[in-house]
């Protein structure tokens, strides 16, 4: 069993006569030392998923467990950390009076927990403002700040709503190595982001809501990869050499200039058609197989979903 793992999780909202289904059926097993991406538009159910599983709601049906744990054993919080979207600190409390009170809340010891503190602050890039009240940091700092909290109790696994959001680029490449030196840990990271082209970067494997519906879930090598096509570079030395738009059963496709686009369903097709290229002189520069970027895919997916088209 994974550090996660859900069983026809169903979570329905009544509201007199009307309900909501914000959580069908989700299957998911999530294994430990990943980063785990949970994306999905607006109102796709990935905040109900994440309180539900944080036992701040309850599912209508189905069941979930962490650590191998059913989620009503109280335990299993101390070895969870939590950064919730659009967070607040009190105005009036500085940086570091911020993560001492959240980790008093946390049942951290004042000794360990100043030590704790320092090196949260330092780690985050925040220290020179360790006394400096929260009303005038940036968004970013607060994210930040906010990513520290999340870590105070060394959890084994952090669920992040949204850590990057309003970070700069520079402020997002730091969270995300902090991020991948957390899985060199060993510890599970649940990302939850809209930022696509930064769950790409680092994320092991990624999950698509759409409407409560699991609708794909794999590696992002797994997803992306367009089956079938090839991006091939030519060189050609012979001028009187013409590309075919087919060579048994190889599609060509013209890019640009000497670049195509091949679709081959078989291996074996597709390197008796590089063997033609050689045999006619033609130098290859590069043959790789095509992808779609996670946005891509991701679109892709929700607008198949809306029209019902989807497999």
């Amino acid at each position: 069993m994974g550090i996660i793992e859900t069983k026809d999780l169903t979570k329905v909202f009544s509201s007199g006569q009307k309900k909501v289904i914000a959580l069908s059926d989700f299957n998911l097993s999530l294994e430990k030392g990943l980063i785990f991406g949970l994306l999905g538009p607006n109102g796709a159910g990935k905040t109900t998923l994440i309180k539900i599983l944080l036992s701040i709601i309850f599912p209508t049906s189905g069941e979930a467990f962490i650590f191998n744990r059913n989620l009503s054993d109280f335990n299993i919080k101390k070895r969870i950390g939590y950064l919730p979207e659009n967070h607040r600190y009190p105005n009036y409390l500085t940086g570091g009076e911020v993560l001492k009170f959240f980790g008093r809340l946390s049942g951290l010891d004042d000794l360990n927990l100043d030590k704790r503190v320092d090196e949260l602050l330092e780690m985050m890039k925040l220290s020179r403002w360790k006394k400096t009240k929260v009303k005038t940091w940036s968004k970013g700092m607060m994210q930040r700040l906010g990513l520290a909290q999340a870590m105070l109790n060394d959890p084994e696994l952090i669920f992040l709503d949204e850590p990057t959001d309003g970070v700069d680029p520079i402020g997002r490449k730091e969270i995300r190595d902090i991020l991948l030196d957390l899985k060199s840990q060993s510890k599970t990271i649940f990302l939850n982001s809209h930022l696509l082209s930064e769950v790409e970067l680092i994320t092991d494997r990624v999950a698509i809501l759409n409407k409560g519906k699991l609708i794909k879930e794999g590696t992002v090598s797994e997803l992306t990869e367009r089956k079938e096509e090839y991006r091939l570079t030519i060189d050609v030395l012979d001028a009187a050499f013409q590309m075919p738009a087919e060579y048994n059963g190889v599609g060509i496709n013209p890019l640009n200039g000497n670049t195509y686009i091949i679709k081959s369903a078989d291996l074996s097709q597709l390197n008796r058609f590089v063997d033609f290229l050689r045999q006619n002189d033609v130098l290859i520069s590069g043959i790789v197989k095509e992808k779609s970027t996670l946005e891509d895919l991701f679109i892709s997916l929700i607008q198949e979903a809306e029209r019902g088209t989807i497999q």
